[in-house]
């Protein structure tokens, strides 16, 4: 989501999330997360002064995250149609 938006803060991601069918995560869950891609290089954060409300720390994704982002997403579409070929109904049943 951050690669598509350019940058965003916590919450909005949440937001974000939860209309992609990701309800009820808390940001309890997304900030360690966003903190450990920050110490990784995979994303960075700049602290804003809010316009019309409090100050908020905005996460970008660096080109090292868009790099593993690529190649996790290949990956990780790999892994998806495996599990889905073998959660198929009658997966595995002509040996």
């Amino acid at each position: 989501m951050l690669a598509r938006e350019g940058e965003a803060y916590g919450y909005v991601l949440l937001q974000a999330l939860d209309e992609a069918g990701l309800p009820d995560l808390k940001g309890g869950t997304i900030y360690p997360l966003l903190n450990r891609l920050e110490k990784d290089g995979l994303v960075t954060s700049t602290w804003r002064a809010g316009e019309s409300g409090p100050a908020r720390t905005y996460f970008a994704v660096t080109d090292a995250g868009r790099r593993t982002l690529e190649s996790g997403a290949h990956g990780w579409s790999r892994f998806a149609e495996r599990i889905t070929t073998i959660l198929s109904p009658g997966a595995g049943r002509s040996r």
